[in-house]
């Protein structure tokens, strides 16, 4: 059975599973195969509204009715959406849960479904995301290819084993938040340097969206990338100095490494 032929359902309808739903609806999934459990009416409401799919309280139904379950609820109200998940026995699960194990997911379910653990990012909203996925010890490998299938629905996805995970989440997960800060800081330095804040914020983004596509399309690493802009005694090199001169590199190494070793900690919890 191919992914456009499946039912899928998901526990929780926030901004994460709104983003899959209008990845998976852009790629071909028919509105009639979507359904969410959402115990929040206007979050619920607005999807309905959004993209016209089936929405109710009860869990138990949309697992009922699917053949794949995206959990989206947050990591603290897994164990509550699958105690009322109903039976779930031989269903796919897939965890877009920061933390949480592929072994507690298990032990939710009784041992009794499939289950994948995947990583991805905000930048989903814009069919965007970079998303790990790993998978359970019931898993099989056309499961795998699912999970693929659809987050490559909203960006770009990998398989990676689960220990590379908490990895996955300080680099991928958490990385967008730090280059907004990288835009807005460089946006601030284009208004220092006299633009106008909202010309400086728009050559700021596309200044990063352009240098991430060189980097995905060219294949070169992002060093030979960057000596190719550094001419000799020019703007970008002493642009390039300062930034040496604060440690910019070892900051955001640091950024990540944090936010992975908090992913980690999260998941012994």
């Amino acid at each position: 059975m191919t992914l456009k032929e499946q039912k899928i359902g998901f526990l929780g309808a926030g901004k994460m599973a709104s983003a899959i739903i209008k990845g998976l609806l852009k790629y071909g999934i028919a509105q009639d195969n979507i359904a969410a459990g959402e115990y929040f009416e206007p979050t619920a409401e607005a999807v309905r509204k959004e993209f016209g799919i089936y929405v109710t309280k009860d869990n138990a139904e949309v697992v009922k009715r699917s053949d794949i379950l995206i959990i989206a609820v947050k990591p603290k109200d897994i164990e509550k959406a699958l105690s009322t998940a109903g039976n779930v026995k031989d269903k796919l699960f897939i965890s877009i849960a920061a933390g949480v194990t592929i072994s507690s997911l298990e032990k939710m379910t009784g041992n009794n479904a499939r289950v994948i653990r995947v990583m991805p990012n905000i930048c989903a909203t814009v069919l965007q995301s970079a998303t790990g996925i790993s998978r359970g010890t019931r898993a099989t490998a056309e499961d795998a290819a699912i999970a693929m299938e659809i987050f490559s629905a909203i960006g770009v996805a990998m398989e990676v084993n689960e220990n590379l995970l908490d990895a996955v989440t300080g680099l991928s997960g958490s990385g967008p938040a730090f280059i907004f800060q990288i835009i807005e800081s460089m946006a601030d330095g284009g208004v220092y340097a006299g633009l106008d804040r909202s010309t400086a914020q728009k050559l700021a983004a596309q200044t990063v969206l352009g240098a991430a596509a060189m980097v995905i399309e060219s294949g070169m690493h992002p060093g030979a990338l960057k000596d190719m802009v550094c001419s000799p005694g020019g703007t970008t090199i002493e642009g390039v100095f300062v930034l040496e001169q604060n440690a910019v590199r070892s900051a955001f190494m640091d950024a990540v490494i944090a936010a992975a070793g908090k992913s980690e900690q999260l998941g012994k919890k």
